[in-house]
């Protein structure tokens, strides 16, 4: 899947590169991010090594598409979080995060439903998302891509289905 910018009035989703990592890690230092998506903030050298495991995709024999991209904010012209999507054989599970700064400015439902409308565009047509069950704003968000939530749980966290 060709994963290029996707992009809305005041976003531009870039496609994930290494050298995200610096602004990316400054954009997530937060603590108090990681209360819902766990672990705790990651070092510039830290996402460095993820993010260059990440470019460079999923092992191999596998159908997994690994489609990440940051959410750049125009205006200030920073990166302010992320979304993500997991996709194999027409379904995705997909994922936002934005940093604690840029929290409660419709910036997660705008990059979400961007990428929403992109994976449709591709022809995913089963999506999910797994959410904390204390995280209301996600679960907001979740309902607002028209994803409902389910009886399963994974790692906890509640799978939300698109209807």
């Amino acid at each position: 899947m060709d994963t290029g910018p996707i992009w809305t009035p005041r976003l531009t989703l870039e496609p994930l590169a290494v050298e995200h990592a610096a602004e990316m890690a400054e954009a997530l230092s937060d603590p108090a991010l990681h209360t819902f998506i766990g672990g705790s903030p990651a070092t510039a050298e830290q996402l460095r090594n993820r993010y260059t495991r990440m470019v460079a995709g999923p092992p191999p024999g596998g159908d997994d598409a690994w489609l990440n991209w940051v959410i750049r904010l125009e205006g200030p012209d920073r990166l302010v979080g992320y979304v993500q999507a997991t996709v194999a054989a027409g379904r995705a599970s997909m994922a936002w995060v934005v940093g604690t700064p840029w929290q409660g400015r419709g910036i997660a439902g705008e990059a979400a439903l961007a990428l929403l409308s992109w994976l449709r565009e591709h022809g995913v047509t089963d999506i999910v998302a797994t959410i904390h069950p204390d995280h209301t704003a996600s679960s907001a968000l979740a309902r607002r891509l028209g994803l409902v939530p389910t009886d399963a749980r994974m790692d906890g966290e509640v799978v939300w289905r698109s209807e």
